[in-house]
């Protein structure tokens, strides 16, 4: 290989590195890289009323009026999701979860042969499972009694606890 084929190589290897660079700072004024102040895209969503305009929250309705008309038969169905770690007869041994037979009305923590955490055992310190407690309890357990050791998520529907609470007020002696 001759000094004059090696000049051209050279060359087309600087020629190329000479595009890149222009190339390069020809793309970074033609395009920002500054990033926005909040990023994303807003997108606008239409609410399901078919208007466009914002519908008003349904009123909430008092729990001691859902309690009076909830149904123990779908609230036993409700309990389903209950029976993974609690029982609903006394005489069955317990669960994960202590046994609600009877647990309206009930002391918190009270159930002899079980072992609760030390939250719900403080929480409980002279305290009674009422409708209104195991309300707010099963709304989300965790909001309640912080440090319990049941990890069920709660109960969204005030209709679902109300028909639960009314089916567990059947399970007495």
């Amino acid at each position: 290989m001759n000094f004059f084929e090696f000049n051209k190589m050279a060359g087309a290897v600087l020629m190329a590195l000479i595009f890149i660079m222009v190339t390069g700072m020809a793309t970074g004024y033609i395009f920002s890289d500054d990033a926005p102040d909040q990023p994303g895209y807003a997108i606008e969503v239409a609410d399901g009323s078919g208007g466009g305009a914002a519908t008003e929250p349904e009123p909430e309705v008092d729990f001691a009026t859902l309690l009076a008309s909830a149904d123990a038969g779908r609230g036993e169905r409700v309990a389903k999701k209950c029976a993974a770690c609690h029982t609903f007869d006394a005489e069955m041994a317990n669960k994960t979860g202590p046994h609600l037979f009877g647990v309206v009305d009930r002391a918190i923590a009270s159930v002899d042969d079980f072992k609760y955490s030390d939250a719900m055992v403080e929480f409980g310190d002279g305290k009674v499972w009422n409708p209104e407690t195991l309300n707010e309890y099963l709304t989300k357990p965790k909001d309640l009694v912080p440090g319990t050791a049941m990890a069920f998520a709660g109960l969204k529907k005030p209709e679902d606890r109300a028909n639960l609470i009314s089916y567990l007020q059947t399970l007495t002696e």
